[in-house]
């Protein structure tokens, strides 16, 4: 099981936390929304529960709970700027399909 950042995300992260040099750290999820079922969710986060899993990667953990895991197991997390448009972008392993935008899937 894991989640990984690419260097992209991880600079990404770090510069827009509140103490950049600092451990950071960020809840990844999914909640059921879009034209597919499912939506990323990425938000910096201090509350960790006893059942969440916790990955870490060059001082950024990413906390992820079990409901959300067995959905986006694998996947690596990437951010993208091109021109004015700029985004996390998800690559799982796990989708049988996504929608056009890429802003939902479904298992």
């Amino acid at each position: 099981m894991a989640i990984s950042l690419t260097k992209s995300a991880i600079e990404r992260i770090k510069n827009y936390s509140d103490n950049p040099k600092k451990s950071v750290t960020v809840r990844v999820g999914v909640k059921k929304t879009g034209c597919n079922g499912y939506a990323y969710v990425i938000n910096y986060t201090d509350i960790i529960d006893r059942t969440d899993k916790i990955f870490e990667d060059s001082s950024v953990k990413i906390v992820v709970d079990e409901f959300s895991l067995d959905l986006i197991d694998g996947t690596e997390i990437d951010f993208k700027k091109e021109g004015l448009n700029e985004a996390f972008s998800f690559r799982n392993p796990n989708i049988s399909s996504e929608c056009g935008c890429g802003e939902s899937f479904s298992i």
